[in-house]
């Protein structure tokens, strides 16, 4: 995956930003750093980087409000989170903010190297030249095309982060169907998180402020189960998480 890659690192330690940015270079991706919070947004937006390595402790502000910022902005590069915080409570705060994995610290190479390509495997489609044309993905007034990566419901556009998207594909696969939540983890974020099922519920919610905002409801939790995209609630016991 690292052919044609660039890769923002942002880290103000020096030693661990010249060891990423060595290591990701032997690797073969293109790399260019920031050392703050606002170095950070402005080279996201002039280097449109493929893939952001943001340390969450930054001496101007942390990555989590960067990561909001660039979201806010219309900016979904992917972001892999760096932090010495080992609370789940603060991943799950990360990922919300938008990011799409986390590493702590202290961190192997090798594993941040390997979390990039993960990433970057689920985020990045094929061009098209590269691969047969696929049909939009439809459910009621719901559209999705993954080859130009763009989603609308009841004609109008939805702004979803890579990880949305890619959640939005896997219930969208197989509408009406429920899809209980190691099953939605290993679909779309390719390993379990340590077993922690909560950052399924997180990106439900944040799914479903931006798909449900139309009716009826699709995106409906089964108590116990998981989630489905149904026009209608699947079973009495549906709520929203």
């Amino acid at each position: 995956m690292s052919a044609g890659h660039t890769v923002l690192v942002v880290e103000d330690d020096p030693s661990i930003r010249t060891l990423l940015t060595s290591a990701l270079q032997a690797a073969g991706y293109a790399v260019v750093t920031a050392g703050t919070g606002q170095a950070a947004m402005f080279e996201a937006g002039r280097a449109q980087p493929d893939l952001i390595v943001l340390d969450v402790g930054l001496p101007d502000t942390d990555g989590f409000a960067v990561t909001r910022h660039l979201r806010a902005a219309g900016i979904y590069t992917p972001v892999l989170f760096l932090t010495a915080r080992t609370d789940v409570e603060d991943r799950i705060i990360g990922l919300s903010a938008g990011g799409d994995d986390y590493v702590t610290k202290p961190f192997h190479v090798q594993e941040v190297l390997l979390r990039i390509r993960a990433v970057l495997r689920r985020t990045h489609m094929p061009h098209p030249a590269e691969s047969r044309r696929a049909a939009p993905l439809r459910y009621e007034d719901l559209v999705l095309d993954e080859q130009t990566h763009e989603v609308h419901r009841a004609g109008l556009p939805v702004r979803l982060s890579p990880t949305e998207f890619r959640l939005l594909a896997c219930l969208l696969a197989q509408p009406e169907r429920v899809l209980d939540k190691k099953e939605i983890l290993s679909r779309v974020w390719h390993y379990d998180f340590a077993g922690d099922a909560r950052i399924v519920d997180t990106y439900i919610r944040n799914l479903r402020r931006k798909i449900d905002r139309v009716q009826p409801q699709l995106i409906h939790t089964v108590r116990g189960v998981g989630y489905c995209l149904r026009a209608a609630d699947p079973e009495p016991g549906a709520s929203a998480p």
